[in-house]
């Protein structure tokens, strides 16, 4: 478990792959990072300890998110192999026509109870 301060704490940390999409020659872009997500699905799926593989489109400003989430006690020893296989994934989509801000970003989750 990891704590912020009281009250904040969170249980889970993902890693994001990030990039705009264009919606250009009926969004072929898009169906590209979609192919190139898929291509490295499998791999994804071998990480110790993932709990879960969330993909994220908004048709409205074109984001395209890949979040990965595993245990924060497990998330350092995926840290120490670079994300693998985000470098592959990440440059793939980057050689892809239309996509632009390629990104990632590492942050925490935790369920809010209501």
């Amino acid at each position: 478990m990891i704590t912020f301060t009281e009250g904040v704490e969170a249980d889970t940390v993902a890693r994001e792959w990030r990039c705009k999409w264009s919606a250009d020659d009926d969004k072929k872009s898009l169906a590209e990072i979609q192919k190139a997500l898929n291509d490295v699905l499998a791999e994804v799926k071998t990480v110790d300890g993932v709990k879960s593989v969330q993909r994220v489109v908004c048709g409205g400003c074109l984001d395209y998110k890949v979040v990965i989430a595993l245990p924060a006690e497990k998330f350092g020893a995926w840290e120490q192999k670079k994300f693998a296989p985000e470098e592959k994934f990440l440059s793939s989509v980057g050689g892809i026509k239309g996509v632009a801000q390629v990104e990632t970003q590492t942050y925490t989750l935790m369920p809010v109870n209501l």
